[in-house]
């Protein structure tokens, strides 16, 4: 199951991106991830759910990234880095079974590989500080078990 979570991760990203960058509708892009033979059917469950949350809760999601991102304009962010602070943000918020830490840990592990040498980094620091947030706040709709636009 980790390994399909990763890669349904990477999916989410990968479609995010041709939302955002190749501004494709989001039902064409996600057949991206339901013709993808590598993930199983709980997989595309889980990618479809991560990219339709993201995109219905983009508003909110982007306004947290921009709060933390400091000099840098949301649209100015790497747009890889950009589409995986929204899927991560996506899943801190709304994903109930996730913890903070799993969110952050996938979200760098993704920024490593298809970003820039300092995207690991970047995203850790923006996502550390939207979790911070999230918990003081009380703006996660996980509940207590979480203890631990344009172009779209």
């Amino acid at each position: 199951m980790v390994l399909q979570r990763r890669l349904a991760r990477e999916k989410a990203m990968q479609t995010l991106f041709q939302i955002d960058v190749g501004r494709h509708r989001p039902e064409k892009a996600i057949t991206f991830i339901t013709e993808n033979r590598e993930l199983t059917e709980g997989g595309k469950e889980f990618a479809r759910r991560l990219v339709l949350g993201a995109i219905e809760n983009l508003k909110t999601i982007d306004s947290l990234i921009d709060k933390y991102s400091g000099e840098w304009d949301l649209q100015r962010l790497a747009n890889v880095d950009r589409n995986i602070l929204r899927l991560a943000t996506y899943e801190m918020l709304f994903e109930k079974d996730i913890p903070f830490s799993v969110s952050i840990n996938e979200a760098v592990e993704l920024a490593k590989t298809f970003g820039s040498d300092e995207s690991g980094s970047f995203v850790n620091g923006i996502l550390d500080s939207v979790g911070q947030e999230i918990e003081t706040e009380g703006l996660s709709e996980k509940g207590d078990e979480s203890e631990t636009g344009p172009g779209y």
